[in-house]
């Protein structure tokens, strides 16, 4: 998905449900406050990346912020940002999924500044139904550890599966990784770089050295 240009004296800001077991559920009554707030001249987008945008006009958004905030939504910033993590469903229960995990690696991340938007999967079994492979970045939970996929492009004539970055993490290695990752691409990144074209052109041997993490244990 292209990100649009805000319209003169408007701003966009990019809300979402918080990480929760079922997925990206949204309540009737979360639906009603995002239209009342952002009122009926807001433009809504409904993104692939398990966000909505609502364009709304600039010195509202403060007010408008508090008011989704309060009913329990997060707000974020729109454009070149790490978009919300993009979950699945945790069909297999909170705990044996990793929710907890899921949404420390949410709040690490959502809204971090980035040349081009960024798209981070999690999964929390090798079912992966959030698509953590078609992602820039992916983590999958294999039972106690968990792995790191990346360079997945989804998009055009030239797709690409996210290749392994590392296997057999621990939880708490997971988020100094991505963060490791992400920061590696913020300095490196030719102007508005693709991710998934940048882990080619670094190569993963350079990406793991600067997360400081192995292709598998015994790697």
């Amino acid at each position: 998905m292209m990100e649009t240009k805000e319209t003169p004296g408007k701003t966009k800001i990019a809300v979402s449900t918080p990480i929760q077991v079922g997925g990206n559920v949204i309540t009737p009554e979360q639906l009603t406050v995002i239209a009342s707030a952002a009122g009926p001249e807001a433009h809504i987008e409904i993104t692939p990346f398990r966000q909505i945008y609502v364009e709304i006009a600039a010195q509202e958004k403060e007010k408008v912020t508090e008011q989704l905030q309060q009913a329990g939504l997060q707000v974020y910033p729109a454009g070149a940002v790490v978009k919300g993590l993009i979950v699945c469903q945790f069909c297999k229960g909170a705990e044996d999924a990793g929710l907890a995990t899921a949404q420390a690696i949410h709040q690490a991340i959502a809204g971090a500044a980035t040349p081009v938007p960024i798209k981070v999967a999690y999964a929390g079994c090798a079912l992966g139904t959030s698509e953590p492979l078609l992602k820039d970045i992916g983590v999958v939970k294999m039972k106690d550890t968990f792995s790191i996929y990346v360079g997945g492009e989804p998009k055009g004539i030239k797709t690409a599966i996210a290749e392994p970055l590392a296997e057999g993490l621990k939880e708490e290695q997971v988020i100094p990784a991505i963060m490791k990752v992400i920061d590696f691409y913020k300095s490196n990144a030719k102007g508005k770089e693709k991710f998934a074209k940048f882990v080619r052109r670094m190569t993963l041997e350079k990406i793991r050295e600067a997360a400081g993490v192995a292709v598998s244990p015994n790697a």
